[in-house]
């Protein structure tokens, strides 16, 4: 009982010859993995069949799992209302994990249901696997903007419930690859479109779930592809136990990568807990971090998990306060602290100036605000405590400056100021690469129009991690 198996598939529409008329021919290799698939499928026998969709319900900041009893859907968006489905949705399984991510305040569940006609994503893979099983219930999960680990995390609530319910499941990760890998393709091509699927599939062939959870952010969204965070969760349903994969196809030929893969669990294995181990890297760089960065992650966890804001020195680890410097108490400036997970920002707050008594203050106050008060991000839920990767900003005095020529983007942060308004932003910023950039995008934190008299100040900082 469990996860029995779980399949990464794409979902052109093309594949379906009522939708393709003939176009379908030049990815014949595609359909006979597919094909192989939905056998391997009917071998299992489920009693529920979870597809994991990017075309379903998506939020950035929650995970949809589509509601009710029943759904239908046709492809008549692609010219074929002909082919047409009606599916039962496990609503058991649906209600039990819904109930598992609220009681440990994961932000998914059935709430914010815009469509409910079925999906393409969903579709697709129902086309071939309904010809070959006609039984098993489904459910439809999308995607997120959240961090892969989090999109990791919902795979492991999944399995749990399939466990808890002894039901006999499998996972159907729905995704294409890239979608840039020919010049005359319907997207253009882009480097990083062949380098994406490359990687990918080498990912699948190894069974390397580690490596699928860290890919980078900037690599993805270059590539152009679909489906990272459908395999990242198809990943977590096989957290923790061995996995015997077989790559059965990968074509490129309409400029959109199609990948077919079969994973098989096995026994535990400790070693394949890749949440854990991340954590766990994580946890040995913090250890080693400056004084200042531990005294903000000693606040945030305590204001986490508790509520409460940390009481100085009171409540510091017992060798940290022999630890920190004389300024700490002494000194006062400006600073700020930020907050990011797996490479993606989580949370930044900060004060130009000093207002508080002393620096570790600062850094107290602003620690605290970056986990709650950022308002482009939910505050930061425990359980994301082990993968938050911390930085502090320790700002010097601001000077005048007479333009742009006086500014430096990787020494000098910016401050623009027109009146009340303004904004600010720090130096050595990834993908912030020219001046210009850097007093853009400071103009628009503050508010300030491009046409406005404005006055431009430079600062230096001290960085710690």
């Amino acid at each position: 009982m469990g996860i029995k198996a779980a399949y990464m598939v794409p979902h052109p529409p093309l594949i379906v010859p009522d939708v393709g008329r003939g176009g379908e021919e030049q990815i014949i290799p595609t359909t006979k993995a597919y094909e192989r698939v939905a056998e391997d499928i009917a071998g299992q026998t489920p009693d529920t069949i979870v597809i994991i969709s990017p075309h379903s319900v998506m939020y950035a900041d929650y995970f949809h799992i589509s509601p009710g009893e029943h759904a239908h859907g046709d492809l008549g968006r692609f010219g074929a209302p002909q082919v047409s489905f009606d599916e039962e949705y496990d609503k058991e399984f649906v209600e039990e994990l819904g109930k598992l991510l609220k009681r440990n305040g994961f932000p998914g569940g059935t709430s914010g249901q815009r469509e409910k006609e079925l999906d393409h994503g969903t579709m697709v893979p129902l086309y071939f696997i309904r010809k070959k099983y006609r039984k098993g219930r489904i459910i439809r999960i999308g995607l997120s903007g959240l961090s892969l680990p989090d999109h990791y995390k919902l795979g492991m609530y999944i399995r749990e419930t399939a466990e808890k319910l002894g039901r006999d499941t499998v996972i159907v990760a729905s995704g294409d690859l890239s979608h840039k890998l020919k010049d005359d393709g319907p997207y253009g091509f882009a480097p990083a479109g062949p380098v994406y699927d490359k990687m990918i599939m080498e990912a699948a062939e190894k069974a390397d779930f580690g490596g699928m959870l860290v890919f980078d952010e900037d690599l993805l969204d270059k590539a152009a592809e679909c489906g990272h965070r459908s395999f990242v969760i198809m990943a977590g349903t096989l957290d923790g136990v061995d996995v015997k994969s077989e790559v059965l196809s990968h074509q490129d030929v309409t400029g959109v990568g199609y990948g077919v893969s079969i994973f098989e669990p096995g026994k535990a294995n400790e070693d394949r807990r890749f949440l854990k181990i991340m954590e766990e890297r994580v946890k040995e760089k913090a250890l080693a971090a400056s004084p200042y960065v531990r005294l903000a992650r000693e606040t945030i966890e305590r204001f986490v998990r508790t509520g409460k804001k940390l009481r100085f020195p009171d409540d510091l680890s017992k060798d940290l306060p022999g630890k920190l410097p004389s300024e700490a108490t002494s000194g006062r400036a400006g600073a700020f602290v930020s907050v990011h997970k797996n490479g993606m920002l989580r949370g930044c707050i900060g004060t130009i100036g000093p207002v508080r008594e002393n620096i570790a203050e600062e850094i107290i106050c602003n620690a605290i605000s970056a986990v709650s008060k950022d308002p482009r991000f939910d505050p930061v839920r425990e359980d994301e405590l082990g993968l938050l990767e911390i930085k502090v900003d320790i700002l010097g005095e601001p000077e005048d400056i007479s333009g742009p020529a006086e500014l430096d983007v990787k020494r000098y942060g910016v401050i623009v100021s027109c009146g009340s308004r303004r904004g600010l932003l720090l130096p050595d910023l990834e993908g912030v690469d020219t001046v210009e950039e850097q007093i853009d995008i400071a103009r628009r934190k503050g508010g300030i129009a491009p046409s406005d008299d404005y006055r431009l100040q430079r600062f230096e900082v001290v960085r710690y991690k």
